[in-house]
């Protein structure tokens, strides 16, 4: 079951395991989030949620950039309307947003694989996947301030990951930092050398496509959801959560299969 799909600024290849990998493919454009890139990674992730055939998905760039962020030429362009932007801004603004929600909410893990530098939405995309693996030559920044304009979107995605402290140095600063320094302070998992960065990366996604994609659902889903809330509302939620999951089918064949020390037979039910 080994498929590939190729467009303009995306290529899509799944493999036998499940492990779909969406590989942003402009490379002349720094991988820029255009509206052309928005819309086909949203298309793609849209696609990959509701396909029973994908388990894990993993988003890599071409190139040396992960991605840049918003195409800046694009948002120039826009300023000669009679609004000045305004109207264009706001859409690529809620289309971005739109899209790293889509990460969040998909019932499948999503793994950021960044062989290159990753700045502004690029870095949030990173800060947005479930799990990053990152080359020791990558890097990461929130350099809007450099140009006077704030990394306000890509600030959601990095305060949900990283402490106080770290978030505002990389957006009060605009530098770029090291993979080891961004595995140091939590926006990224683990840092490999550039020859091993794929090869690793599809191991933990094939690692995680052999558990039950239903038991993955459930507990991606409630991991967001249990975050805002209070200790206690957190353990209550948790509680049912866990309640619901005993009644599943993956979980009686799942505690079964371990106490008979076998391989579990997964019916994703």
């Amino acid at each position: 079951m080994n498929y590939r799909k190729n467009s303009k600024v995306l290529e899509t290849y799944l493999n036998e395991n499940g492990v779909i990998r969406f590989n942003l493919n402009s490379p002349e454009n720094l991988n820029a989030l255009s509206e052309n890139m928005m819309n086909s990674l949203q298309n793609a992730l849209d696609k990959a949620s509701i396909n029973k055939n994908v388990r894990v998905i993993i988003i890599s760039g071409e190139g040396s950039t992960f991605s840049s962020g918003h195409d800046l030429k694009e948002l120039k362009a826009a300023r000669k309307g009679a609004d000045k932007g305004k109207k264009y801004f706001l859409k690529i603004m809620k289309k971005c947003s739109k899209m790293m929600q889509t990460i969040i909410k998909c019932p499948k893990p999503i793994i950021a694989e960044v062989a290159g530098t990753a700045t502004a939405a690029g870095c949030q995309l990173v800060a947005s996947c479930d799990l990053a693996y990152a080359s020791s030559s990558a890097k990461f920044a929130t350099p809007g301030v450099n140009i006077g304009l704030f990394c306000s979107t890509p600030m959601v995605a990095l305060s949900r990951n990283l402490s106080n402290k770290h978030s505002m140095e990389m957006l009060l600063t605009g530098d770029l930092i090291s993979s080891k320094k961004a595995c140091k302070i939590g926006l990224i998992n683990e840092v490999l050398e550039n020859k091993n960065l794929k090869d690793y990366t599809e191991k933990q996604a094939i690692k995680i496509s052999k558990k039950s994609s239903l038991t993955l659902k459930i507990g991606k889903e409630a991991f967001y959801r249990q975050i805002d809330m209070s200790l206690t509302e957190a353990y209550d939620f948790a509680s049912n959560v866990m309640v619901e999951n005993m009644l599943k089918l993956d979980a009686q064949e799942g505690i079964d299969a371990f106490i008979e020390k076998r391989k579990p037979n997964w019916q994703d039910k």
